[in-house]
């Protein structure tokens, strides 16, 4: 079997993904990996208001999490990174560099999942406002453009919750292609946005993520693809993965093998 990266992958500290590193690292034996990366939702100080700890590690398990991974390490044939996927929030630019000089990351990932309203941060899948959209948009983009992270996850995300392919969401999608291109930021193809029930469109069914026009779309400039399994239980770790690169084939996107921080 052909061999495949990945350098999304969750482990049971987030809460909602199961199994310890070492168990994707044996799946990925099995199925064939040139490279795997592990990116569990990033700690923050846990004076961090509405910072979600239900889906994250504290700064106390972040140190089990290093250690899980090394222990991967000693079981796998072939690379193995430590990353974290984090929000953006510019009062936390000095945590995004902490967590590479004392968390371990070799990598950091920006999973834009919220938008920040007044103190509350919401879900961008349960966002249908205009208003809120563009703010979400505005937001990822000064993520990106803050040079902490590796790679955009899943950067049509917010079609789960907005749906509909029309001037909005043309408007948006061109936003976040145009910074990447400028910014020669990779973005995701998320394998796992695949396996989620598929939303009915005024364009037919559509995958909440990846959305189809966005990547018809991105595969019309220079922006760079990553294909990654985003996987939250180890049977998925490589499938996720390929299911991607499938989708990427279907509109003659050629993705990266490896991320610039894997040949630096």
């Amino acid at each position: 079997m052909k061999s495949i990266s990945n350098f999304h992958t969750h482990t049971e500290l987030c809460h909602h993904a199961k199994g310890q590193p070492v168990d994707y690292v044996n799946q990925a034996i099995l199925e064939g990996c040139t490279a795997l990366g592990f990116s569990d939702h990033c700690p923050y100080p846990e004076d961090f208001f509405d910072y979600w700890p239900e889906i994250r590690m504290t700064t106390k398990e972040a140190s089990e999490y290093s250690e899980w991974i090394e222990e991967a390490k000693e079981a796998a044939m072939f690379p193995i990174y430590q990353g974290y996927e984090c929000e953006w929030e510019e009062s936390f630019v000095g945590w995004y560099d902490e967590l590479k000089a004392d968390f371990g990351a070799d990598y950091l990932v920006l999973g834009s999942h919220w938008v920040t309203d007044g103190s509350s941060h919401i879900y961008i899948p349960d966002v249908e406002s205009p208003l809120l959209l563009n703010k979400y948009i505005d937001q990822t983009i000064e993520g990106m453009r803050s040079g902490h992270f590796a790679f955009l996850a899943h950067p049509d995300l917010f079609m789960a919750g907005y749906k509909e392919w029309d001037d909005q969401s043309k408007a948006c999608s061109q936003a976040i292609l145009d910074a990447a291109s400028d910014l020669d930021l990779p973005i995701e193809i998320n394998g796992l946005g695949i396996t989620r029930t598929p939303n009915h469109t005024k364009r037919g069914m559509r995958y909440p993520y990846p959305f189809v026009e966005f990547w018809e779309m991105a595969s019309l400039t220079n922006v760079r693809v990553i294909c990654n399994s985003d996987a939250h239980n180890p049977q998925d770790v490589i499938m996720n993965a390929w299911k991607a690169r499938d989708f990427a084939s279907r509109f003659g996107i050629e993705p990266l093998e490896l991320p610039d921080f894997c040949t630096d």
